[in-house]
């Protein structure tokens, strides 16, 4: 059996590196969650890729790369950059934003990579049901 770490990608792209990249981004997002039947809430998928390539466009260097991986129960997003200077959780608010804070709630587990070309940052979502801390969510017939 194949593992988890081993499987490719069901995305892989290389956006340029401008604000309008975001738009593009949450569109690759939108459609790769029907491709997949994802079953989880696609808006909070769409909220966590917008604050990660945000981020990479405003803190990062060069252009981000947008890579996405699932199936119905579970999708993993990583957003890279060639910039070396890891993200720092702040205090969320107005004036420090609410990125990263937005990404912690949301997925069920988050972090940050280095290689030598710079970083990722990564998260996972699950649909409700299939992680104890999202209550699965019935909808009577």
């Amino acid at each position: 059996m194949e593992s988890e770490e081993a499987r490719p990608y069901d995305v892989d792209t290389h956006l340029p590196e401008e604000m309008g990249s975001i738009t593009a981004a949450r569109q690759i997002a939108r459609r790769t969650l029907a491709e997949l039947g994802y079953l989880g809430y696609h808006e909070d998928v769409l909220l966590v890729v917008s604050e990660l390539v945000t981020n990479a466009l405003v803190h990062g260097d060069g252009p981000p790369v947008l890579r996405m991986r699932g199936d119905a129960d579970r999708v993993r997003i990583e957003v890279s950059d060639a910039g070396t200077d890891l993200p720092e959780p702040r205090e969320p608010g107005p004036v420090n934003g609410w990125g990263l804070h937005v990404v912690r709630l949301l997925s069920t587990g988050w972090g940050i990579s280095q290689w030598d070309g710079g970083k990722v940052v990564w998260c996972e979502l699950t649909a409700p049901g299939t992680d104890p801390r999202r209550p699965r969510i019935t909808v009577p017939e």
